[in-house]
């Protein structure tokens, strides 16, 4: 007998193995959380999340492919109409394996395996939004200063011809101010000869 990729086998040959998952995730999809021990929790979790990938597709090569796996049609609708919403925002993780102590007669470590059926965390979509808001805004700042580098030389030189005229113009004024006043002076200079 062939040994399996990951793990011990399950059962006593690689069919029953396969028929053990097949079950378990029937069960599984069927009351959304079923109690198993650790290791065949670990191994169905992901075999039941790939199933679960299918449905999201919703196609119908994906449903004959999980049709093919699981007998059960109702579970498989199921599968493919209630959890496959529930789950259609998630990017993976649909099951979740919580540890609950050792089994009281044969002291077999005992775990929970259920679906994560709760919508993605609010903080999460905030988080991705403020991000794509940050991003959007930072493309605008970029495109916004691209063409008012365009710009900059031209108003440089703007201000600088205006500031040329003022500093021309309060010469001038001076200039004509000095010689008005050397007029007066001789003036009064001929009022005093007189």
């Amino acid at each position: 007998m062939p040994t399996p990729t990951k793990g011990p086998r399950l059962g006593g040959g690689p069919a029953h193995e396969r028929l053990m998952l097949a079950n378990l995730a029937s069960s599984l999809f069927e009351h959304k959380r079923i109690t198993t021990t650790v290791t065949k929790a670990k191994r169905l979790k992901p075999y039941a999340e790939r199933l679960v990938t299918f449905a999201k597709r919703g196609d119908l090569a994906s449903r004959r492919r999980v049709l093919g796996l699981i007998s059960n049609k109702g579970v498989v609708h199921e599968l493919f109409t209630d959890i496959a919403q529930a789950v259609e925002n998630r990017d993976g993780g649909y099951t979740r394996i919580t540890k609950i102590g050792n089994r009281k007669g044969d002291n077999a470590p005992m775990a929970v395996i259920e679906l994560v059926l709760e919508p993605v965390s609010a903080k999460q979509a905030v988080v991705a939004e403020a991000t794509n808001a940050a991003k959007r805004d930072a493309d605008k700042k970029e495109a916004a200063a691209a063409p008012a580098a365009e710009e900059a030389p031209e108003a440089e030189e703007a201000t600088e011809a205006p500031a040329a005229e003022e500093a021309a113009t309060e010469e001038a004024p001076a200039a004509e101010e000095a010689p008005a006043e050397e007029a007066e002076a001789p003036a009064a200079e001929e009022k005093d000869a007189k």
